[in-house]
């Protein structure tokens, strides 16, 4: 029997490889999106994630037709930089409403099929800022800090319904995500240059990331799992900032973190 997967944010970067993936080791993948430009293969649903009743009914179309979730890939999201003190109240409520509330929208609607046939996949797109916030972009790191919270909290209140839960922790990645982010350098005058610095050191070391179809190739393969440690960084240099994240005093990576991007 072909497993059943849903990607969000699939119809481009990190997540329309991830749903290609999973079509290539024989799954039968949905893409919700706003935007209808899935890859070969892959079943399109128009969906935006904040929307509490599109994505319920989204996920009701998938299982009308295919009568089981088994795969959910979190990945929809966006970012977000400035400096806390002269970010715009709604743009901070805007970072967390998709990010965080959004994922939530989507695991919600799926988890009682899966509770109900005793069994599902649960992975959501988390980031390195979550274990290492940086300075600009705080909200970003704030949102996926709770992604790995929430990832945490819900592993131990679904594991009785053979449900898994994984939070894969990127680091760098060349894809459309770097033009994308809404950058604000209100107060930049204040700060010394250091907003637009911080910004610059950060979209230069993802320009020059992992690609795209190597993150990919791994977010599906975690996703094919049917258990993993809760937390998993992905790339090896990542791997090892995670590490260290956990073995430093907080105020020496922190105090790391902010030679490198509040300089």
């Amino acid at each position: 029997m072909k497993r059943v997967a849903i990607v969000t944010g699939g119809s481009g970067g990190i997540g329309r490889c991830t749903a290609a993936e999973l079509k290539k080791a024989g799954c039968t993948v949905y893409e919700f999106s706003r935007r209808e430009k899935p890859a070969e293969g892959i079943i399109h649903l128009t969906a935006d994630m904040t929307d509490e009743a599109q994505v319920k009914a989204a996920v009701e179309e998938v299982l009308r037709r295919e009568g089981r979730i088994d795969i959910l890939v979190n990945n929809a999201g966006f970012g977000i930089s400035g400096a806390a003190e002269t970010t715009d109240t709604k743009d901070a409520h805007a970072q967390l409403e998709l990010n965080l509330y959004g994922m939530d929208n989507v695991t919600k609607a799926v988890l009682p099929a899966m509770r109900s046939q005793g069994s599902g996949r649960i992975l959501c797109m988390s980031s390195i800022a979550g274990i290492l916030p940086i300075p600009f972009q705080l909200w970003y790191s704030v949102s996926k800090a709770a992604i790995n919270a929430y990832v945490l909290a819900l592993q131990n209140e679904v594991r009785p319904f053979g449900i898994t839960v994984c939070a894969v922790m990127p680091g760098d990645i060349a894809s459309g995500f770097t033009d994308a982010r809404k950058k604000s350098s209100a107060g930049d005058d204040v700060y010394a240059g250091r907003i637009e610095r911080s910004v610059a050191v950060m979209e230069k070391d993802e320009r020059g990331g992992m690609s795209p179809a190597y993150a990919g190739a791994y977010v599906a393969k975690m996703a094919l799992k049917t258990r993993s440690k809760p937390l998993v960084a992905l790339g090896a240099a990542y791997k090892g900032a995670a590490v260290l994240a956990k073995l430093l005093p907080r105020r020496l990576s922190n105090w790391i973190v902010g030679l490198i991007y509040a300089k």
